[in-house]
């Protein structure tokens, strides 16, 4: 249960909740609310596919590239302390910036599950995830996914209620907080590779 508990909140600030809230509001402002959640629905569904697929596939294509675990735990560390510093910094991800201004036919998928919800940063730690765990871990670690994803979802289809309550400065103040705990999330992803290189010396 600790487990399961674990890997949920992990991955739900994984996706950086409030900054996906925040740009969910801009990109559906002035839609009706069955519009709404039929886009929540949308970049929910895929989002939990592209999800997956890193998750069951990660290992395999480590192993296909000839990329060791160690090497692409450094590299997503990178990526997600980035992603993090931007969150603090100015409370969107770097790779997100100006995409509410961009005219979209469908904007559920693109730019919403992605690179919103799935970004450069969260792809690399889905897939050291996917790899880490093994046996049940694994499977706790799915369930984790997909119940931070319906977190996440029930936030969008409560997103006009949480914006009156919270305004753009509370929404902004909590991806900040996200952004915070994401580069102690990196921090660990990346130590946890220099420390697989350095045992072999060590020993």
């Amino acid at each position: 249960m600790s487990l399961l508990i674990s890997t949920w909140i992990k991955f739900f600030f994984l996706f950086a909740p409030f900054f996906v809230l925040s740009m969910f509001l801009a990109l559906t402002r002035g839609e009706t609310p069955a519009a709404r959640r039929h886009v929540a629905n949308k970049s929910i569904v895929a989002a939990l596919a592209i999800a997956l697929v890193l998750m069951f596939f990660g290992g395999a294509l480590f192993e296909v590239l000839g990329i060791t675990l160690d090497s692409f735990r450094i590299g997503a560390g990178i990526l997600l302390f980035m992603s993090a510093i931007s969150l603090v910094k100015d409370g969107t991800r770097n790779h997100a910036t100006g995409m509410p201004n961009e005219e979209r036919d469908d904007i559920s998928v693109v730019p919403l599950a992605v690179p919103t919800i799935i970004g450069p940063a969260t792809i690399g730690t889905i897939l050291v995830y996917g790899a880490e765990f093994q046996g049940w871990e694994f499977v706790v670690s799915v369930m984790g996914l997909v119940g931070a994803l319906l977190t996440l979802a029930v936030l969008l289809y409560s997103s006009s209620l949480i914006e009156k309550l919270l305004g753009r400065t509370g929404l902004n103040i909590l991806s900040k907080i996200t952004g915070l705990i994401l580069a102690a999330m990196a921090a660990q992803i990346f130590m946890g590779g220099v420390m697989g290189f350095l045992a072999p010396i060590a020993s």
